[in-house]
């Protein structure tokens, strides 16, 4: 691309799921219901709150305007804070696994293997992480000076058709976001597939069918949201061949970026629920061998 091509941009336009007009209704509707039950189902779940909220609302807005536009700096300060809350969300999953172990296979000594110390600060490191991933990419990402386009074929600014547009090497960019998506992915899968292990191996040796069904079914909801959660994520930011087909990708996202968040309170409160009533039974009756 010459360099006649390249320059710097004030605002890009963002082209959403669908141009087709008669879809826009239909799409605003859906995800208006979408986002009003994502809001009220995590009013005390901040990063699912936030999560969606960075995104949702803007793209409300561009499926009726004519003009979907979004300021540079708007842009950025997107794709910054969908970066932490998506990296936060990642490792949040993974505590959420241990957590269900210590549940699980340490029941008698939950409430100090789990106090609110130990609480607060693996919930800080989450955060932290996703802090330092964003502030990586976002360094990276204002030095780029010149774009061949100002059009994102996505709903929402993300990191990667934002780096498709740069006129720059953006190499660098791309190896850092590939590094940082499978560090991070590998290290929290490590964790929920080590916990899930423990997990298992404690429910075999359960006496009873019932607390196995039980154990089961309520482990089912978790891990379903962990296998669509970062199955996504490894395929747009883990796979060098991904982000090749933006409709595919767009799709895939909406799901981790807009059903998930909606879905979690839901899989959370089975978990609360079913493990901690089971388990105290379990316990109680010496049902372990």
């Amino acid at each position: 691309m010459g360099e006649e091509n390249c320059s710097t941009v004030t605002e890009f336009i963002i082209l959403g799921l669908s141009d087709a007009p008669e879809l826009k209704v239909f799409l605003f509707l859906l995800f208006l219901l979408i986002y009003g039950v994502t809001v009220l189902a995590n009013l005390v779940s901040f990063v699912d709150f936030c999560y969606s909220s960075t995104i949702v609302p803007k793209m409300l807005a561009n499926i009726l305007n004519k003009e979907k536009a979004i300021s540079f700096l708007g842009c950025i300060v997107q794709f910054s804070l969908f970066c932490t809350y998506a990296v936060s969300e990642s490792f949040l999953l993974a505590v959420m696994a241990y957590d269900r172990f210590v549940a699980i296979c340490n029941p008698l000594l939950y409430m100090a293997s789990m106090c609110e110390k130990v609480c607060g600060e693996l919930v800080s490191c989450c955060y932290l992480c996703g802090v330092v991933c964003s502030l990586i990419h976002l360094c990276l990402v204002l030095e780029i000076t010149s774009y061949r386009s100002n059009v994102i074929n996505h709903f929402f600014c993300d990191l990667p058709p934002l780096l498709s547009l740069a006129c720059s090497d953006v190499t660098m960019n791309k190896v850092l976001l590939f590094i940082l998506a499978t560090f991070s992915e590998i290290l929290a899968i490590v964790i929920i597939l080590t916990s899930y292990l423990l997990i298992l191996i404690t429910i075999l040796r359960m006496r009873t069918a019932e607390g196995r069904c039980k154990a089961f079914s309520t482990c089912a909801s978790h891990l379903t949201a962990i296998i669509v959660f970062h199955g996504i994520v490894l395929y747009i930011y883990c796979l060098p061949s991904s982000g090749n087909d933006g409709d595919v990708d767009k799709v895939a996202t909406v799901f981790y970026t807009v059903v998930i968040p909606m879905l979690n309170p839901l899989i959370y409160s089975l978990r609360n629920k079913d493990v901690k009533e089971a388990f105290r039974k379990v316990v109680g009756s010496k049902l372990y061998s």
